[in-house]
C-alpha cells in the first residue's frame, strides 16, 4: 500500500492533483482543505495517502496531515459513508466542526453537506460519536514535513468555471453548485477562494 508520497506538484483540478514522484505521475483525490494548503505549482509538496484497490481501478486519496487522513479513515467505516462522501465531507466542513456536530447530535448540520440525508447523518453520530470522546481541538494542524503552505498559481482558466467543477465533483447537482457561485463576488478571486466561500455558504443556510 502506498501511505506517503513526496513529489512535485504538475497539476492541479480541484479535487485531483496531479504529483511527479522520481518520472512517475500519481494521480490523487484530495478535500479542499488540503488544497486551501497547497503551495504553487512546480514546489514540492508531502500527502499522506490512502489507497482503495477496485475490481476497475486503484485509487489515492491524500492528505495534508494524518489526522485528517486518521477522520477520513474513520468516515468510511461508517456504513453508507465511501471515499467520495468522506472526501466532500471534510471539503465541506472543518474536522472540528464536524466534530461538534457529532458530539451535539447535530443532524440539521451536517444534511447540508451534499450526498448527506437525514438518515445518513444519523448514522454518523451514532457510528462515530463514541470515537470522539477524546478528541481536543485544533488537532487537524497540517503535517510540518513538506505540506507548506505558500501562494497559489494564478489559474489560465475561468475560476469560477474551475470551481464549479469541483463543486459538482464534489457531489454538488450543477444547479446548486451554480446557484452558490452566483451568490457570491467571485472578481479577482482564485477558484480555491470561491470554492470555500461556497462550502461556507452552503453549510451556513
Amino acid at each position: 500500500m502506498i501511505g506517503r508520497l513526496q513529489g512535485t506538484l504538475i497539476a492541479k483540478q480541484p479535487p485531483e492533483l496531479l504529483l511527479d514522484v522520481q518520472g512517475v505521475g500519481y494521480e490523487v483525490n484530495v478535500p479542499m482543505s488540503t488544497v486551501y494548503q497547497l503551495p504553487a505549482l512546480d514546489q514540492a509538496v508531502v500527502l499522506h495517502t490512502h489507497m482503495v484497490v477496485r475490481e476497475d481501478a486503484q485509487l489515492l486519496y491524500g492528505f495534508a496531515s494524518l489526522e485528517e487522513r486518521a477522520l477520513f479513515r474513520a468516515l468510511i467505516k461508517v456504513n453508507g459513508v465511501g471515499a467520495k462522501l468522506a472526501l466532500t465531507i471534510l471539503s465541506g466542513i472543518a474536522a472540528d466542526d464536524f466534530v461538534c456536530c457529532v458530539r451535539d447530535e447535530d443532524a440539521a448540520t451536517l444534511v447540508r453537506l451534499p450526498g448527506i440525508g437525514k438518515k445518513t447523518a444519523e448514522r454518523l453520530i451514532i457510528e462515530m460519536r463514541d470515537r470522539f470522546k477524546d478528541w481536543h481541538g485544533g488537532d487537524l494542524e497540517s503535517a510540518g514535513d513538506g505540506a507548506h503552505s505558500a501562494t497559489l498559481a494564478p489559474s489560465v482558466e475561468d475560476p469560477a468555471k474551475e470551481a464549479l467543477s469541483a463543486l459538482i465533483a464534489l457531489g454538488y447537482k450543477p444547479q446548486e453548485a451554480s446557484r452558490l457561485i452566483r451568490s457570491l463576488d467571485t472578481d479577482g478571486k482564485s477558484s480555491e477562494d470561491i470554492i470555500r466561500a461556497s462550502l461556507q455558504s452552503s453549510v451556513k443556510k
